[in-house]
């Protein structure tokens, strides 16, 4: 009789043909499926192919359900990092990572002016004496007079974030040194770029200049702005009227709607792992899978042995002898080998299941939690304490 390595294409994919462990598994695998189905005393109509086919299909169900376990389990340690080959990551204790948390911090930190990545830009437009309402998208133009909203940076042609408002841009060198300086104030007021007589640089801690700096800015949006504004839809309210007096622009600072996939942001995770389908798993092979799952594999092979003998004898309920008719019973082997199918798999799901890491981590703190209640318990040795950490 053929063995499996004298056979050629002996599996329909080939992708284990090359492991020894499965070689070996598959000649061991024809004589143990033969002789559970009687091969010893009744003809079982199965050929070694086949038996090696579902030897293959049971080794890919088992991977299958075993990779989606490590996918759930660490998700979010794998999004974004290179697909590869869609495979090589498959049975390895990645480390925990807080990229996802990150990831998903990144906007709100956009937000607040902490990072993230965005594209800003400033424009002004030009003030119309006794009139309220601009339209922002209509009137707000670059220093070369285009609509700011039509910028390359637009990267989506979406809408315009308002960061800043503001009619006047004060010389903050001048105040961030000395406050209190009356010449500073001077010249800030009337642009002397240079005169600075009274500015005192000290040697002060680094927070000292922070708070410096935020004061700064409150200064001047309470004590130096004269106009406040409401935005409604696309237009920008000013209060008051603008006057001949007032300054000819409103300056804006803008920031454009993010495409969360522009390729022109330095960001090649965006190409990366984003769901369960294109984690770098591949197949598990036999000689990787210990003597558990190896014995889950046999059984799950001898399921579908079972399942394909049964398809084979329903094609005739009976077959004619001599005398008679012999019934065939392939509708029942078509049924139990189903239902082991079925028995096997939720019996290896729930056993993943109840080793997640999230599980994991419930079952070592109740455990903990066991230890400290028993230890509790425990009396003290001539009076003296027992110190446990």
């Amino acid at each position: 009789m053929a063995s499996f390595l004298n056979t050629l294409n002996p599996t329909p994919y080939g992708i284990f043909d090359a492991d020894l462990a499965f070689q070996s598994e598959a000649d061991s695998l024809v004589l143990f499926v033969k002789r559970k189905l009687g091969d010893d005393v009744l003809s079982v109509e199965l050929t070694k192919k086949m038996i090696w086919m579902c030897l293959e299909e049971s080794l890919f169900e088992y991977g299958k359900i075993v990779n989606e376990y490590q996918a759930k389990s660490q998700l979010t340690n794998f999004l974004g990092i290179s697909t590869g080959s869609l495979e090589g990551q498959e049975q390895k204790y990645s480390r925990e990572t807080l990229e996802f948390f990150l990831r998903k911090a990144e906007p709100y930190a956009m937000q607040a002016g902490l990072g993230g990545s965005y594209n800003a830009a400033s424009g002004s437009i030009t003030l119309v004496k006794g009139q309220q309402d601009y339209n922002i998208y209509e009137t707000l133009n670059d220093t070369a007079g285009d609509p700011l909203v039509d910028s390359s940076l637009n990267k989506t042609g979406g809408k315009m974030k308002i960061m800043e408002v503001f009619h006047f841009n004060p010389h903050a060198a001048y105040r961030f040194f000395n406050q209190s300086s009356a010449t500073n104030y001077l010249a800030n007021e009337f642009s002397f770029e240079s005169f600075t007589p009274e500015t005192v640089f000290y040697v002060l801690p680094v927070f000292e200049d922070i708070l410096r700096g935020g004061m700064l800015d409150l200064s001047n949006r309470v004590r130096r702005s004269n106009y406040t504004y409401k935005i409604v839809g696309q237009n920008i309210r000013i209060f008051p009227v603008p006057t001949s007096y007032d300054p000819q622009k409103l300056w804006m600072r803008v920031m454009f709607a993010p495409d969360p996939t522009d390729p022109d942001i330095n960001d090649p995770s965006i190409y990366g792992v984003s769901n369960l389908s294109n984690i770098p798993f591949g197949n598990i092979q036999f000689s990787k899978i210990n003597s558990i799952g190896r014995q889950w594999v046999r059984q799950y092979a001898m399921a579908l042995a079972m399942e394909l003998l049964g398809w084979i004898r329903t094609k005739f309920a009976s077959v004619p002898i001599p005398g008679g008719d012999l019934s065939l019973n392939g509708q029942e082997l078509l049924t139990r080998g189903r239902e082991d199918k079925d028995k096997l798999v939720t019996s290896l799901r729930e056993m993943l299941e109840s080793t997640t890491y999230e599980k994991l981590v419930e079952v070592e703190a109740a455990a903990v939690e066991s230890l400290q209640k028993i230890l509790r318990s425990i009396p003290t040795p001539n009076g003296r304490a027992i110190f446990i950490g």
